[in-house]
């Protein structure tokens, strides 16, 4: 079983969690001055890379708090997770993990 990192409760089974979409997206200032097509592509259109992807995350089954995440599309793993309103985190800048044998 996967297992995520809730940044308030810790490390807790998926089926706690529920996925919200992308993160970091900024609702616009001014909706009534927008088209819409531009209204559209804010609602309905978001990148669906392959690779490193922040997300929105709810522990829906837990504290009920929403938090963000980096995940890889790829292998489904969860590189961070953070607070809402955090900055994303440079994951580069970011040492990697002991290993242990």
């Amino acid at each position: 079983m996967l297992l995520i990192r809730c940044p308030h409760c810790g490390n807790r089974p998926e089926i706690e969690f529920h996925c919200g979409g992308e993160a970091h997206i900024a609702r616009p200032e001014t909706p009534s001055e927008m088209t819409d097509q531009h209204w559209a592509e804010f609602l309905y259109y978001r990148t669906n890379p392959k690779g490193m992807h922040a997300e929105r995350w709810q522990h829906r089954h837990g504290c009920g708090r929403w938090f963000n995440a980096l995940r890889d599309t790829v292998t489904d793993k969860f590189a961070a997770t953070y607070e809402m309103g955090s900055p994303r985190p440079d994951l580069a800048a970011t040492p990697a993990p002991a290993r242990t044998a």
